[in-house]
Formats: structure tokens, sequence, C-alpha cells
């Protein structure tokens, strides 16, 4: 959407509204869709229409409720649209209601009931893929914490400790006493002799204690980042049968997740556990917030010949694709904050604090162990459309000293291979064969602990 000129408006209830005036406006602007995220994270809120709208939205904090109010102007209030605004989870986070009526003849204003206050991040987006034009509020909290990816990872820092931790015990065991510290307390408390009775009555030799054991110095968990790919806005590839690629990664994500979780000495973290939209940065940034040792992207691939099958596994490359299949499937995965619509403002400030000497041969030969390793399991419950690890420049694999790789499941666009990624019993062996990988590499190779 080209923007002329942009107006700060002080309204009568004294919030500050933001007007976005575009170059020009030929009709009235349809709504095509109206579509709602909820999500911890965050809500967002997209608004479909068909041409470039002119619009301004404001906060209003008194009286209570908050609310987020958007004019928008030349759109006529229709059935239709009444129907689309009225539902809103009733387990949104963040929205309580929306509320939508003609405020002058040439204005309908959308009013949104909000549960606490918020912090509305509000940008425009030119159509793209199979959408028009979009206008998105994504809604996020301000009184726990701004930062949604700290949310995402703060599981790590609540440990759970067993009830008996040997190590804790044995120093518990060798603390000096209060007679050690004090002489005078061991004077008058009589010691417990370490001899054995003299049946003879002869005084035997002290057996001197056997010094005690060191604690053993306790391994660092692995950090386990699963990707769950696409979301929200991005539903990825569609098969025939309308299976969303977002809606099976997720599913195999989460199966990863919970056997990880029964693994000691593992821990993981996702970067999406809801049907919500993450950029590719705040994926890469996840990743590194919760000092990833191995980051896993999961995905279901599609090709324009319906005949294409088997699975796949990636890997970065510094220096472009392995084969011109490889190159077009980066392409694509990395137009995905396109599709989904990433604030990208926000993305290049995130890219400017993270992406910085993005990678290193070390890394990227790790990966291609790791992600041969795991090939070598994948084969076992699928055909193999590759039987190499192939590279190329996927943006979602740049995590700075982080081995990444991105896994291929099925071909979503094959409709036999559709069929079986929808089971349960498919999911779950793509989800086992990934665990095994990473067990096996971790056990060959412990070089991913000194990082």
């Amino acid at each position: 959407m080209e923007f002329s000129r942009r107006q700060i408006i002080k309204t009568t209830t004294g919030a500050l509204a933001l007007s976005i005036l575009p170059v020009s406006v030929s009709r009235a602007a349809q709504m095509v869709d109206v579509r709602m995220w909820p999500a911890p994270e965050y809500t967002r809120v997209t608004l479909e229409h068909d041409e470039p709208i002119k619009f301004k939205y404001f906060l209003v904090r008194s009286p209570m409720p908050y609310r987020l109010v958007v004019d928008i102007e030349g759109l006529t209030l229709t059935e239709r649209l009444q129907k689309m605004i009225s539902s809103v989870s009733p387990k949104d986070p963040y929205i309580q209601s929306v509320r939508i009526g003609q405020y002058n003849p040439d204005v309908v204003r959308l009013v949104m009931d909000l549960k606490k206050e918020v912090r509305p991040e509000v940008f425009s987006l030119k159509p793209v893929a199979n959408y028009k034009y979009r206008l998105i509020f994504d809604i996020y909290p301000i009184e726990e914490s701004t930062d949604a990816i700290a949310d995402v990872i703060a599981s790590l820092d609540k440990k759970d400790e067993p009830a008996q931790d040997p190590v804790k015990q044995l120093i518990a065991q060798n603390k000096p006493s209060s007679a050690d510290k004090d002489p005078k307390a061991a004077a008058q408390t009589p010691a417990q002799s370490t001899a054995p009775k003299a049946d003879d009555g002869k005084k035997q030799a002290a057996v001197k204690p056997k010094p005690a054991a060191k604690p053993a110095s306790k391994k660092k968990d692995i950090v386990v980042v699963v990707d769950a790919g696409h979301g929200g806005e991005d539903p990825g590839a569609v098969g025939k049968n309308k299976t969303y690629e977002k809606h099976i990664t997720l599913s195999i994500a989460k199966r990863l997740e919970k056997l990880i979780k029964k693994e000691p000495g593992m821990k993981v973290v996702m970067t999406r556990k809801s049907d919500h939209f993450v950029s590719l940065s705040q994926r890469v940034m996840i990743a590194q917030k919760a000092k990833a040792h191995l980051f896993v992207s999961i995905h279901a691939d599609a090709w324009t010949k319906p005949s294409a099958k088997g699975t796949s596994v990636y890997a970065l490359s510094e220096r472009g694709a392995t084969s011109s299949a490889a190159r077009w499937l980066a392409k694509n995965q990395n137009e995905a904050d396109l599709i989904g619509g990433a604030n990208f403002q926000d993305v290049d400030r995130r890219l400017q604090s993270i992406l910085v000497d993005m990678t290193t041969s070390w890394k990227i030969d790790y990966s291609l162990q790791w992600g041969h390793t795991v090939l070598q399991y994948l084969a076992k419950v699928n055909t193999l459309h590759r039987r190499q690890v192939e590279q190329a420049g996927f943006l979602v694999l740049k995590s700075p000293g982080v081995p990444s790789i991105l896994v291929e499941t099925a071909f979503i666009s094959n409709p036999q291979e559709e069929k079986k990624l929808r089971t349960a019993a498919y999911q779950q062996k793509v989800a086992e064969a990934i665990l095994k990988g990473i067990k096996t590499q971790v056990k060959k190779n412990d070089s991913i602990m000194q990082t």
C-alpha cells in the first residue's frame, strides 16, 4: 500500500490516533475477510480488503474496559461483515469482544473491547500469494512481559529437581558438623569411635574412614528447538484434500516435543504451540535466546506435479543451493514472512541484532552429519526423495552457531502422501525417527556440548 503522508490526530477522548492516508482510493473498498489468530504470545486480527483503504486507529484507556478503535472510510457496513466481526474466540487472552457499526455515512467503526491494556502494532500489506490488501493488528500484552520470545522459552528457567538428588545428598553428607566448626563443642560431645569393639579387651586400631567421593560433574542438558513450519496467516502448502501444511507440522512438532521431554538430559523449546504466525527472524531469535544446541524445522513438501514423493532433509549452504529443487524450495520457504504478514520494521531490527556472523563451517559440517543420521532413520518410515542431505540458503536455519536442519516429512502435494501425513501413526513415526537421529548424533559426536 502506498502512503503519501501520516497524521497524528488528537481525539476527544484524549487518546492518540494514527491516520494513514493512501495516495488514492479509486473506489469504495470491500471487506473480503476478517481473521483472528489468538495465541498466548499475541493475538493477530487481519482485515483483508480488495482495495487500499483510508483508516485511523486509537486506544481508549478510560472509562474501562480498554478499547482499540478503528475507523475505516469508504466502507459499507453489510450483514456479512457484521457476521465476520462477531466471531471472537472466548479463549482469546487479550480481546473480550469486537463490535462494528456505521459511525457516519462514510465511516465504519470497529471497536475491540480488551481484557487488559495492550500494545498494538499496526501495519498494512500489499497483495501477495492468494491474499489481497491486508490491514494487520498485532495485539501484544504490556502489563507482564512485552517480550513474547522470552515467554516461549520461560520453561527453561523452571527446573524440576528430583526429590532425591544424589549429588546434593553427597554434599550434605560431607558438610562440616557443628563439632568441626566449634572445638569446644567437640570436647563436650563424646565422639563415636569408628573402631570395632574388642572381644579380648585390647584396644584395636581405629579404622580410617574412606574419603568421600567427589560429586560427579553434571552434564549440560541438550536444548533442542523444535520449529513447526508456517502458521496463522501463512498456511504453507495445501494438499488436494485441503490438508494444510501448518497443521501437519504443528502436530508432528508436538509429538516430537513429548518424546524429547521424556529423554533425560534433554530440554525442548517450541517456536510455536498454536496456530499463529511466527516470523523467520523470531524463530531464529528463539533459538538464540534459548541457547539451543540443535534446531529442527518441520515441513511438508509440495511440488507442481503430484507424482513427486518422499522425505528430504536440508541444511544451510554458504555458497548456494546444491540443486535447483533445493534453491526453489528455499526461495518458497523464505517468502513465509511476506505471506504470513511480518512487520518488516520489526524484522529488520531483529535481523540487525541477531544475524551477525550467521554461520561457521563447523556448524554446517555438524548439520550435514546430523541431517544424514536423521535421514537414515526416516528412510525406515518413508521413501526418500533425496538420499543425501541437500543444502540451500534457508533463512530459518541461520541461527549463529546452532546446527540446524529442515525436514520435509513428505509431499503434501502427492495425494497418497497427503493421506499418510494426516494419520497419527505416520506423524508419530516421523517424530520418533527425528528423535533417534538426535540421540544417535549426539552420542556419536558430543562436540555439540562444547558450544
